[in-house]
């Protein structure tokens, strides 16, 4: 299917980087704005690392299964959230609860493991002080952070095969990322995520919230590696990722074709 571009007026966003690296090498192909190297929560873009976990440990097991039901109690920010849920339609909706069940099943002890040999971000899973919903809410706009130049690095190193998981685990987390195809034939995989700062009390701070696209394209056997860090000047209606998603996929097919 064609890339759908849809594009919503900037209304103030700042895009803190954008960011291109050859997924074979890790060579970085292209670096603009100043906040390729700043670390923030990596919100629902962490989704990729808990697919890769959920398959390997086997609690996942292909794209439909399992479907769990929606529970009362579970986060409902988004009524498409109240539903019978199975991997395809957890990475579609940015389904919140579906990532914590799978995080939940594996235990803490299993998810620091994962995480701590994926080298991700600053690998700090502790969650809110004095707290224990690290294993649940780390990567919500809490303790656990990552930079746009550290996502092309974690990607990379999940496309060479250098992660502790299975082939089939990266396989599988590809196929529930497949977000279709450029007009200039590549295939492109990538999740969007939206979070936000904390204040000197570690509360998370609602204005300005920042907006991931983070993935890679193929074709020709060749891979890129790409993240989009946008920012807003203050919380506008559609979400900052979506935009930042939109924008870069605007953008993606000539950057592509320019990259050596």
């Amino acid at each position: 299917m064609a890339l759908a571009l849809l594009l919503a007026t900037p209304a103030g966003a700042a895009t803190l980087c954008t960011a291109l690296a050859d997924a074979a090498t890790g060579k970085v192909l292209r670096q603009d704005g100043p906040g390729c190297e700043a670390r923030v929560t990596p919100a629902s873009t962490f989704k990729i690392p808990i697919a890769l976990m959920g398959y390997d440990a086997g609690i996942l097991t292909d794209a439909h299964a399992p479907s769990w039901p929606y529970k009362p109690g579970y986060p409902a920010w988004r009524k498409e959230w109240k539903r019978d849920t199975d991997p395809t339609y957890w990475m579609q909706e940015s389904v919140v609860w579906y990532s914590q069940e799978i995080t939940r099943t594996l235990g803490m002890e299993r998810f620091r493991t994962y995480v701590d040999g994926f080298g991700y971000g600053n690998e700090d899973v502790s969650g809110t002080r004095g707290t224990k919903d690290g294993l649940t809410e780390s990567w919500l706009s809490n303790s656990l952070a990552i930079s746009p130049r550290e996502q092309l690095g974690f990607l990379g190193r999940m496309l060479r095969g250098e992660l502790p998981v299975s082939k089939r685990a990266v396989g599988m987390t590809a196929e529930i990322l497949h977000a279709g195809t450029t007009p200039n034939g590549w295939q492109v995989h990538g999740k969007t995520g939206m979070g936000f700062a904390r204040d000197a009390e570690g509360k998370p701070v609602r204005g300005k919230p920042y907006g991931w696209f983070v993935g890679w394209a193929t074709k020709d056997g060749r891979s890129v590696t790409f993240a989009r860090l946008d920012r807003d000047a203050a919380r506008q209606e559609t979400p900052t990722s979506w935009r930042a998603r939109d924008g870069l996929l605007a953008e993606l097919p000539a950057m592509l074709d320019a990259v050596k």
